[in-house]
């Protein structure tokens, strides 16, 4: 929290007086709550979301203060109000936000840290000094017609909004970079396995093809889920009834969120029920426990088909980004994929906070909510920047191992399954415990057996004929 002097200013509230830096933003409440709780060592402003998240929040509602009642909020508050509020929203005066991301109070060291943020802001752009509160108020102008029960949802949902969008736009070059190697390597043929054993052939392309796909599918989910995030419960107040607003705020500061915003902002149809409840994130995080769970299949799966060099499956070249190893030389791991697998498990780990704190509510509120803020901000910043770093470090450079590929599908006991309609699964089955036995091919022992001809065989073994349901002109194995 830079500050310009070593003056204090003096500044009082229910418990008493508190000297502050003169020229501090933040004010009394927000000073206590740093003394309060030092417990995560994680500040509001390392989520800029999340204070944008509150700037939003206390724009929209002084809007609509005015045009209800501009006895409250008039209108030269009214200007230097949003003033400050755009100057946040544009990354100014982050540092002032220093409230711990977990704390007691249901957030209300956080929801008065933006107000006296806010606030002090506004008196200098009315020609003031920070602390001079009968011109402009953090209780009775900036947080006007709210509670922290209504202001500090509104400010975690629209925050967690904004970092949704930013966190997708990633995912999707993550996407877009799996698609590009899928078609690269459209004609690869490697093998497919089930329970770790050898299955039927498919193509590498179909492989990364899949990946993509998958991760398709939760960006999908996820858009759906955050789209609750733009549902409001502002003018709630302390417990959904609305107290101290006046009749009409409520409607009319949605209608300005969704004005200055640009997004489909509405209000909840029963705010007694919402200012309870955390129903929301809960859907958010579990879509992201969904999001780790497919990322992490990626992960493990990459760290397999790269297994080697010379004693694993080996059907990929993963980058090679550091030594591997302080006592085997010229060992290299698979650390870009090990280190999302990580960030799956947090993920993972974050949601079932979630899930215990939402489980918390009691009555008419969830004192819970800054444990479950921190950690769905955290989630979504992990995936984010574990997306970004499995692209460039590890999708990108991967290049394909297609000679071994081949020689593994060719040297299967599972392609025995192709023959099937030709030959019969019973002869299969002793064509495969043969093959097993003697360490033969199946190629070699069905042409052995004469069971087919080896221009059927050949035809079968074509890539686009192994890896696609076809039609071929051979005809059956005599019996």
């Amino acid at each position: 929290m830079a500050v310009k002097t070593t003056k204090m200013r003096k500044e009082a509230d229910l418990l008493g007086t508190l000297e502050i830096p003169a020229d501090a933003l933040y004010g009394v409440q927000a000073a206590r709550g740093f003394e309060n709780f030092k417990i995560s060592n994680v500040p509001m402003y390392r989520y800029p979301n999340f204070i944008k998240g509150f700037a939003y929040t206390k724009w929209g509602a002084a809007i609509a203060n005015n045009q209800i009642n501009p006895k409250r909020v008039d209108k030269k508050q009214l200007d230097a109000i949003v003033k400050a509020c755009k100057e946040i929203i544009a990354g100014q005066h982050h540092d002032a936000f220093a409230s711990d991301m977990i704390q007691g109070g249901a957030g209300t060291t956080m929801n008065m840290n933006a107000n006296e943020v806010i606030a002090n802001r506004a008196l200098q752009i009315m020609g003031h000094k920070p602390g001079e509160y009968q011109y402009c108020n953090p209780n009775d102008h900036v947080n006007c017609s709210q509670s922290t029960n209504d202001a500090y949802p509104t400010a975690m949902h629209f925050g967690l909004y904004f970092s949704h969008v930013e966190m997708v736009a990633e995912l999707k070059k993550l996407i877009a970079s799996l698609e590009k190697k899928g078609k690269a390597f459209a004609k690869m043929v490697k093998m497919g396995r089930t329970q770790l054993q050898d299955a039927v052939p498919m193509t590498l392309g179909q492989t990364f093809n899949g990946f993509a796909e998958g991760l398709k599918r939760e960006v999908a989910a996820l858009d759906a889920a955050a789209q609750e995030f733009l549902t409001v419960n502002m003018g709630a107040t302390a417990i959904g009834t609305g107290i101290n607003a006046e009749p009409g705020y409520a409607d009319a500061c949605a209608k300005a969120l969704a004005s200055v915003m640009k997004l489909k902002i509405k209000l909840d149809k029963n705010l007694v029920f919402v200012t309870s409840d955390n129903g929301a994130v809960v859907n958010y995080s579990s879509g992201l426990k969904r999001l780790a769970v497919r990322l992490g299949k990626v992960c493990n799966d990459l760290r397999l088909m790269g297994s080697g060099p010379r004693c694993g499956l080996q059907e990929v070249f993963l980058p090679e980004m550091q030594p591997g190893s302080s006592i085997m030389p010229g060992k290299v791991n698979p650390v870009i994929p090990e280190v999302v697998n990580q960030v799956c498990f947090r993920v993972i780990g974050n949601d079932l906070t979630v899930t215990m704190a939402a489980d918390a509510a009691q009555l008419e509120l969830n004192v819970m909510e800054p444990v479950m803020c921190y950690a769905v901000f955290e989630s979504i910043e992990l995936l984010q920047n574990a997306f970004a770093t499995l692209r460039t470090l590890c999708i990108e450079g991967l290049k394909p191992n297609e000679k071994r590929c081949r020689e593994m599908v060719e040297n299967s006991i599972g392609i025995i399954t192709m023959l099937n309609p030709y030959i019969g699964h019973h002869k299969g089955d002793e064509i495969a415990k043969e093959a097993k036995k003697t360490g033969k091919s199946v190629i070699d022992l069905v042409l052995k057996q004469k069971l087919m001809s080896k221009a059927d065989l050949e035809k079968i073994m074509k890539t686009e004929n192994m890896v696609n349901p076809v039609k071929l002109d051979i005809k059956p194995a005599k019996k």
